[in-house]
């Protein structure tokens, strides 16, 4: 799909709100009454610069209404703060919670935006001790702080590392349980959960391994596994549509052949008991 000369978005998103909730979420809007998917997660969810997320064909493959509540570099954290969602959740006809990265989440070393949480908002006095020779008034984002605090020493980062992954088993047991039913949980990236996560190279989502997912599983009804490559839509703009400005963080995101792969095993999964009539 050709981006150049596009003078904004190339995609229109619908944004939409629904009841009290703060966030934007991918439209259309759709009622959250009745019978009804929720689907939660990040960026691959929300479906950057794609026309058709899987939330959409997973719609199309069951025939039921799923609620997109993707959000562009989400924790958990986003959703464990919002109680739009998490009410939705509780009376949805099942829950798809895809894995993120724990990196965007509020810990003993660092705090987050509770909406936008890839965004860093300050150090705690423990960050500060164990890397006392950096400026964290340079950091926006948590990304480029943890780059630059592996690369300062690889000691100290496990510190962090560690930290994150305990707070991610955290929040994610907390999550399910404020949702009340078991979810289906989705894992799509370019490694499996068994692949190497120590460093911030490793590949998303970030820092996350199978023993951490294990940790959940009795809140878990099934998980569903997708890796994808650059066979998948990675590294290339086919399928997608972005402004030029954005051509480079859409090459890194997974294409529609993964889409609809993750919407066709998604909905072999949601037959009941899983999905509740």
């Amino acid at each position: 799909m050709a981006y150049e000369n596009m003078p904004g978005p190339a995609l229109d998103y619908a944004p939409c709100r629904y009841g009290r909730s703060k966030l934007l979420f991918r439209g259309p809007a759709q009622r959250l009454s009745g019978e009804f998917i929720a689907v939660l997660g990040g960026s691959e969810t929300y479906g950057r610069y794609l026309a058709d997320p899987y939330p959409a064909l997973l719609q199309d493959e069951m025939g039921l209404r799923t609620v997109n509540f993707g959000c562009v570099n989400a924790g958990v954290d986003v959703f464990l703060n919002d109680e739009t969602v998490l009410d939705a959740c509780r009376r949805a006809s099942a829950v798809v919670v895809q894995v993120t990265g724990a990196q965007n989440l509020s810990n003993r070393f660092y705090t987050v935006h509770p909406r936008r949480n890839d965004r860093f908002l300050r150090a705690s006095p423990m960050m500060k001790a164990v890397f006392p020779e950096v400026d964290f008034t340079e950091f926006h984002f948590t990304g480029h702080m943890l780059v630059s605090l592996s690369q300062t020493s690889a000691a100290r980062f496990a510190l962090i590392r560690d930290e994150l992954r305990r707070v991610w088993v955290q929040r994610m047991n907390l999550l399910m349980a404020q949702i009340g039913q078991p979810v289906v949980l989705l894992w799509m990236s370019e490694r499996t959960p068994d692949d190497p996560a120590e460093t911030v190279d490793d590949g998303r989502p970030l820092f996350v391994t199978r023993d951490m997912i294990r940790a959940l599983r009795g809140r878990i009804a099934a998980l569903v596994e997708d890796r994808f490559d650059g066979r998948s839509g990675v590294g290339t703009l086919d399928g997608k549509f972005c402004a030029e400005t954005e051509a480079s963080a859409a090459l890194l995101m997974p294409g529609p052949a993964v889409h609809g792969r993750v919407a066709k095993r998604l909905g072999r999964v949601l037959r009941p008991p899983v999905i509740k009539r």
